[in-house]
């Protein structure tokens, strides 16, 4: 098993390299070791996965339990990971520092941290504040010398505030206080894509998630584009397969998934 600083640089060196990737979000150990034998270069985590997972609902997991499950990810194998830290479980700086603080210390890549308030009332912390959070983040980070991905995340457009001037202003301003990677989930096309990643400096993440357009991953590089993220849309696309499957066996009395199954494994061999 790799040791953490070995995976934090070859984490980096992703984002540094030629072509953009695709960062493989997992939400259980099975689904982590299965996209590292398909050849993924590094694993995120999903709050909105786990949280299903348990039953819960995005944002009410808390941070012990978030961490707790990122690092059995990261032990599951010898990628890196990545973890969604949500809004840092907390509304203040010192909130995201410790998050960032404890990412660390489990021996994880990277994360994220969002300027989500966690309100769907008022969803958006005010520019200051969202700054000041990514720059206590970011200190925890060279405080700790690893070299730990710092992504910090503008939610905007994930929450109804169609603003790309806002949205933009926030990545430049969290690249100022530190972040190593900007991501702005939902924008509405390739030019915003390609706006954000022309004014700012470090590289960018998209979300594809299950309702994004039908972006390539080369349309996105050429837009400018470093790594692609896939959110909660691999656990959701298994959770609808297997419960299409159980409700036929349950009302119909159909068990044609078997075949389907074994044929796949049979093709797959």
């Amino acid at each position: 098993m790799s040791d953490p600083a070995e995976r934090i640089a070859r984490f980096r060196a992703l984002h540094a390299g030629p072509e953009a990737f695709i960062l493989g979000n997992a939400w259980s150990i099975g689904s982590a070791r299965r996209l590292a034998a398909m050849g993924y270069a590094a694993i995120g985590t999903s709050s909105a996965a786990l949280a299903e997972e348990l039953g819960l609902e995005d944002g009410q997991v808390g941070r012990d339990r978030v961490l707790a499950h990122a690092a059995e990810l990261a032990a599951a194998t010898d990628l890196p990971v990545s973890a969604d830290l949500e809004e840092g479980f907390g509304p203040h700086p010192h909130d995201c520092a410790e998050t960032i603080r404890g990412a660390i210390a489990t021996g994880l890549a990277g994360g994220s941290i969002e300027d989500f308030t966690g309100d769907p009332a008022r969803p958006i912390h005010d520019f200051g504040t969202a700054v000041a959070r990514v720059a206590a983040a970011a200190a925890v980070v060279r405080e700790s010398g690893t070299g730990f991905v710092l992504t910090a995340r503008a939610e905007n457009f994930a929450w109804g505030r169609n603003d790309l001037t806002d949205t933009i202003a926030r990545l430049r301003a969290f690249e100022e206080a530190g972040a190593d990677v900007l991501f702005a989930p939902n924008l509405p096309d390739l030019d915003a894509v390609r706006a954000v990643c022309t004014a700012v400096r470090r590289p960018v993440n998209v979300l594809m998630g299950l309702g994004s357009p039908g972006w390539r991953l080369a349309a996105l590089q050429a837009a400018g584009v470093r790594r692609a993220s896939l959110g909660p849309a691999l656990a959701r696309t298994a959770e609808e397969a297997w419960t299409a499957a159980a409700r036929a066996a349950l009302k119909a009395g159909s068990f044609a998934y078997g075949r389907a199954v074994a044929e796949r494994f049979a093709n797959a061999g």
